[in-house]
């Protein structure tokens, strides 16, 4: 029976020779993974259903990512119950201040994940892990305690969207891009508990951190996930990160999907989303009437080192306007550190920015950058819901590191040869 990506890797982990979209299946998991915020959700559960062991230590991440350095009485005491819960099970991959990353980057940063793994987590972006081949995807924080104690979870197979990617990207245009004009294309249901099973020529010319982003936001095309097949470019991100062995599933020529989209990557514009939805895009130049209070450059789908390149590049040698507001966050301490050696840190600063400790952050409203009544913001970040980073009367504007740099610039939404023909 001919089968998808996703599919041979669910009937892989469910012991089964194959398996068709609707199934319901019980599939082993190689990575549970919760945050500061579910994370005690999680362990509630847990206590509460009598659960006195876990499955495997070795395969549970917990990642204080969303308050910490904590923010208040509130979050420290979150932290600190994930804490207490890392040390009476003995569970090595345990993120808090010092090492603690983004978690969407960090997992794949350490090797937690690798290709033809199952991982689910108690996060709806976890679905990030499908750029290295991996079969991933957000799950509430019960289903995650009992991933904890069981080590299997209890999936229906999703269907697939085959996206046909052709051609390569323009100056200037990345991942981000590319997946927020998907997300216009198809709107914010447009992939319902399906899988977006990325593949074709153009696939090659895509980086990981391209891959990274476009699979974190599947989620936002209402994706179970998304997924990418396991090339060169994968093999060598994973090399000297991962010592375990693992498997590249490859979808079958005749797999079933109930679509086909192309999309020719030559033709991908710097992208926007306007307020509130990821669905509501725009090319980046049409942007100049809409004038800004605050830029955010990280969080877990853009705070790569890729990302932090990108960005410096536009910024340097420049200011960000007068009045603005611009905070960049590296999304994990080693990408911190690369950003410091490479002179970024002090590009970033000498043009007007605050560079923070990794965190989510104003991402989610936390911390770290909130908005105000009436405030709008261009972020590199992966939703723009009302509230969604401050006061219910904010706007949030997504869009890609170059473009989020060049609007700090400027002051209003920009594409970056605005500012690169100063």
């Amino acid at each position: 029976m001919a089968m998808t990506m996703t599919q041979k890797i669910l009937a892989a982990h469910a012991g089964l020779e194959s398996v068709t979209a609707g199934q319901l299946i019980k599939a082993k998991l190689d990575l549970v993974l919760a945050n500061d915020i579910t994370g005690p959700v999680a362990i509630n559960e847990f206590d509460k259903a009598g659960f006195s062991s876990v499955s495997n230590d070795a395969r549970i991440a917990l990642v204080m990512d969303h308050f910490a350095p904590n923010k208040d009485i509130k979050s420290a005491e979150s932290c600190k119950k994930c804490r207490s819960f890392a040390k009476r099970f003995g569970i090595e991959s345990f993120y808090d201040v010092g090492e603690m990353g983004v978690e969407h980057a960090l997992i794949p940063e350490k090797g937690l994940i690798a290709p033809g793994e199952a991982a689910i987590g108690a996060d709806s972006h976890t679905c990030t892990y499908g750029a290295l081949g991996a079969f991933s995807t957000g799950v509430g924080s019960t289903d995650m305690a009992a991933g904890m104690a069981t080590g299997e979870a209890w999936f229906k197979v999703p269907s697939a969207i085959k996206v046909n990617l052709t051609g390569s990207l323009q100056k200037y245009v990345s991942g981000k891009d590319v997946i927020l004009h998907l997300i216009g294309m198809i709107g914010v249901d447009g992939a319902l508990y399906q899988s977006l099973e990325f593949t074709g020529e153009g696939v090659k010319s895509l980086t990981m951190s391209d891959r990274l982003t476009i699979c974190n936001m599947a989620i936002e095309a209402g994706a179970k996930n998304g997924i990418f097949p396991v090339d060169d470019i994968t093999r060598e991100y994973m090399a000297g990160r991962c010592e375990r062995s693992w498997t590249a599933f490859e979808a079958d020529a005749d797999a079933p999907y109930t679509r086909v989209i192309d999309i020719d990557l030559s033709g991908v514009p710097c992208t926007v989303a306007y307020p509130h939805l990821p669905e509501n895009t725009h090319p980046a130049d049409e942007g100049a009437g809409i004038e800004i209070d605050q830029v955010v450059i990280g969080s877990c789908t853009n705070g790569n080192l890729e990302d932090m390149a990108a960005a410096a590049a536009i910024l340097h040698g420049r200011h960000v306007k007068k009045g603005l507001r611009a905070i960049v966050i590296p999304a994990t301490p080693k990408i911190y550190m690369e950003c410091v050696e490479r002179g970024y840190v002090k590009t970033f600063m000498e043009a007007g920015c605050i560079v923070s400790t990794p965190t989510c952050g104003p991402c989610l409203g936390g911390h770290m950058g909130i908005l105000a009544a009436g405030e709008r913001a261009v972020a590199t970040t992966n939703r723009n819901f009302v509230g969604r980073m401050g006061h219910v009367e904010s706007e949030v504007y997504l869009a890609s590191p170059v473009v989020a740099a060049a609007s700090a610039v400027t002051g209003h939404i920009s594409h970056p040869k605005e500012v690169e023909s100063e």
